[in-house]
């Protein structure tokens, strides 16, 4: 799913509007129908509803919901907001409509004087400001947004919260923007939706398909990606009836120091289980019954050192390699990691540890091969990249590092962003908060280095890999719920994911 700015959405209105062909207010009541079915299904009849309208297409929306909701059995209140005496063409003929009914109440909030009470059980509909918004809400409109915010009740935001900018909120002013309980949005979501500090504005949000024409969405270039189940699955290779386990790569992984051993065992174990047909795990001698114990299947290469790691000796055999997992940060082991750097020529997979040691080293960046997979959590990004202040300077931050290095990195959270060396990103669309635990960022280490082992592109492999790991969390989940989850059941839900790209 492509992520277009404001002004592209608009576009594609427009190539909608001239090509379906439709007439933009009939637009307007296909989108503004996918918003009532859902305060009907979400909210009863006897809900008080009050809807807010803005002077724009936004506020015709709202109109257009305010009619249809009386078709399902509400009898909500509407309020003009009166910054100005002309309202969208659009606007104007919903507003003449929803007159003519004369079933709703419509009041004018010129002043402050006009705000409305409001109880904690009434239902809000923010149809005052759309994404065409380019400045901060100041004045009558801001004292409304905060005076809508502190009410307690449900706020349902049409398309976007009002007050807030579809891609960079920086300027913005963050006490004049609609937190909403959810957000129904069109056709696909805005980039600002994905960034954490715009979590208390946007709530729950939710697609709204509401029939823009594809081919207009295809022909507008964007740098920005949502990963859809049915892109993933249409990527994952089909096994030939006469393979074996040599066909599906050999990774190596190096991890596991002496206290650390867990992260070794959970991310050579994800490696096996997403399908790797051979994996050695390079562990300290410490790591060696652990291993052999824990993960009989996996094949062990031993460190000289007791403790952590100091060198491997071979590396001709391994498709693919991967790094990090509970290496700790000793000198001997910062040394090694730059001596394999040099010495590694395919894209490896670096994590953890090998991070937090490239974050005191960002000279080595250079020594690293091309289209290998970073994948640091936020504070190992910041010291890779410094502190950046916002989501939105950090996006550019991660899209300039991987065109700058031609490296892949993979940020994670809780719509884990991928950044390719050609500038594009993508954004997750699985995974759950009960994957915030000990562990899951091992889990998807292996993962990924799996499946680079059995030979998919780098990048191909960042994206699916990131993709069946938050499937198998929300799998997990359902089992189990988030609270107990564990970074073991991550694991053993990944053969699961892989039914549910296949059969869905």
């Amino acid at each position: 799913m492509k992520i277009l700015k404001s002004d592209q959405i608009r576009e594609v209105d427009a190539y909608t509007i001239k090509n379906e062909p439709i007439a933009s207010v009939d637009l307007m009541e296909r989108a503004a129908m996918t918003i009532t079915r859902k305060v009907a299904d979400y909210y009863a009849q006897e809900t008080n509803v009050k809807l807010f309208i803005g002077p724009g297409n936004n506020g015709g929306d709202g109109l257009a919901v305010a009619r249809q909701l009386l078709e399902f059995g509400f009898l909500p209140e509407v309020y003009l907001l009166k910054i100005t005496n002309k309202l969208s063409p659009d606007a104007e003929i919903n507003l003449e409509r929803l007159k003519k009914i004369n079933r709703i109440k419509i009041y004018e909030i010129s002043n402050e004087k006009d705000l409305p009470q409001l109880q904690k059980n009434d239902l809000l509909v923010d149809g005052l400001f759309g994404s065409g918004l380019s400045r901060k809400l100041e004045g009558l409109p801001s004292q409304l947004v905060k005076y809508l915010n502190c009410s307690g009740a449900d706020i349902i935001a049409i398309d976007i919260p009002s007050g807030l900018f579809g891609e960079d909120n920086r300027a913005n002013d963050r006490d004049s923007i609609i937190k909403a309980t959810y957000t129904f949005t069109f056709q696909m979501p805005k980039l600002s939706f994905l960034f954490p500090e715009n979590e208390s504005f946007v709530g729950q949000w939710e697609v709204m398909d509401i029939g823009l024409m594809q081919e207009a969405i295809d022909e507008i270039d964007s740098g920005y990606f949502m990963l859809a189940q049915e892109d993933i699955a249409s990527k994952i290779m089909q096994r030939k009836k006469f393979s074996h386990k040599g066909t599906y790569g050999h990774a190596l992984l190096v991890s596991g120091s002496y206290g650390k051993m867990g992260a070794a065992v959970l991310s050579a174990k994800a490696c096996l289980r997403t399908g790797c047909g051979l994996v050695t795990a390079h562990v300290p001698k410490v790591g060696y019954e652990i291993i052999q114990t824990a993960l009989p299947e996996a094949m062990i290469s031993i460190d000289w050192s007791d403790i952590i790691f100091t060198h491997v000796q071979d590396l001709e055999n391994y498709s693919c390699v991967g790094i990090g997992p509970g290496i700790g940060t000793k000198q001997n082991t910062q040394k090694a990691l730059l001596n394999l750097f040099e010495r590694v020529k395919k894209p490896m997979i670096i994590d953890a540890d090998a991070l937090n040691i490239l974050g005191e080293h960002k000279e080595w960046i250079k020594n690293i091969p091309e289209n290998s997979i970073l994948t640091p959590h936020p504070k190992e990004f910041e010291r890779l990249v410094g502190e950046n202040g916002d989501d939105y300077s950090g996006i550019q931050q991660q899209i300039n590092f991987a065109v700058k290095n031609k490296l892949i990195l993979v940020l994670k959270g809780a719509f884990t962003s991928i950044a390719l060396p050609d500038g594009t990103c993508y954004f997750n669309s699985t995974g759950n908060p009960g994957m915030a635990t000990a562990g899951s960022g091992d889990v998807l280490t292996g993962v990924i280095l799996s499946l680079v082992g059995q030979g998919y592109h780098p990048a191909e492999a960042a994206k699916i890999g990131v993709y069946l790991h938050g499937l198998a969390g929300d799998l997990a989940s359902n089992e189990i719920g988030q609270e107990a989850m564990i970074a073991s059941d991550i694991i053993e839900n990944i053969g699961n994911a892989y039914l549910t790209l296949k059969t869905n």
